[in-house]
């Protein structure tokens, strides 16, 4: 198949975004060391490309013989590898891994795995479901579909809130004092005018109840996106990226009323625990 790339106590508020700290208060106690290790793994999940230790050192403004034990140590704990080209350091998917075991996660994904694949049969299109870590939405399951040809986003895929359609549904539909926290993150790092604009879809796309967007990867690759729920937060973006081609067995509109019915069969038992 060609693909493209790009419990808690009660089991009770599954995957609530967590509390933020507000912007410019700072932290009541320090650890530098850990401090410049999660400043390292942070910005790798930014820039998304292979870094050597001097580009690591030149983007934190900070000297490769500050970092250079605490990059040794990320490596030999596992959480950064050297590339496939063995022209610097990836991010591993073991952060990854970590987040997937917490027993929200668990319970999130045995809702929605039986679900996505039932999708996937209907549709003959891959789907993905995408949680906020952070500024960013990152990938945590994906179904990919049964044909021969298709389009998929494989799991751990992280890309800004702000520049994703899965981004955009799970922030569309949080309470007003989530958003409100996550728009003042945005605005330290984004133009006003990105921000806005932003700000000006997610209402839209809140009134209709889904998001439907071409691609900012590829060209016949419409992404559609649902919210699943808990409770009144957004805890999860159900998308699929949408192949225009021949003989499909469900047009995209139809294809859209299943992925926010899909979306809605998640949310079910997780409104009922919230």
């Amino acid at each position: 198949m060609a693909r493209a790339s790009t419990s808690t106590n009660t089991d009770k508020n599954v995957f609530q975004p967590e509390k933020q700290e507000m912007p410019g208060q700072p932290p009541r106690y320090r650890a530098p060391a850990l401090e410049k290790g999660l400043d390292i793994l942070e910005m790798m999940a930014r820039e998304g490309i292979a870094m050597t230790p001097s580009q690591i050192a030149a983007k934190l403004n900070r000297s490769v013989s500050e970092l250079f034990r605490m990059i040794l140590t990320l490596e030999a704990r596992g959480y950064i590898a050297q590339s496939a080209d063995a022209q610097g350091f990836d991010l591993t998917n073991k952060l990854f891994s970590l987040a997937s075991a917490r027993s929200q996660v668990k319970t999130l994904l045995e809702t929605a795995l039986p679900i996505m694949h039932e999708l996937t049969r209907e549709i003959d299109q891959s789907c993905h479901l995408a949680v906020a870590s952070g500024d960013q939405m990152v990938v945590i399951a994906r179904v990919e579909n049964p044909g021969f040809l298709g389009f998929s986003v494989r799991p751990g895929f992280r890309k800004n809130l702000i520049d994703a359609v899965s981004g955009l549904t799970l922030f569309a539909f949080q309470p007003k004092t989530t958003r409100n926290a996550w728009l003042a993150r945005f605005r330290q790092t984004f133009d006003a005018d990105k921000v806005e604009r932003f700000v000006r879809q997610a209402d839209a796309v809140r009134s209709l109840g889904f998001t439907q967007a071409g691609s900012d990867f590829v060209q016949g690759v419409t992404d559609l996106s649902a919210p699943v729920m808990a409770g009144p937060a957004c805890i999860a973006a159900l998308t699929v990226p949408f192949v225009q081609r021949l003989e499909l067995p469900r047009s995209m509109a139809e294809s859209l009323n299943l992925v926010c019915a899909s979306a809605r069969r998640i949310s079910e038992p997780l409104i009922e625990n919230a």
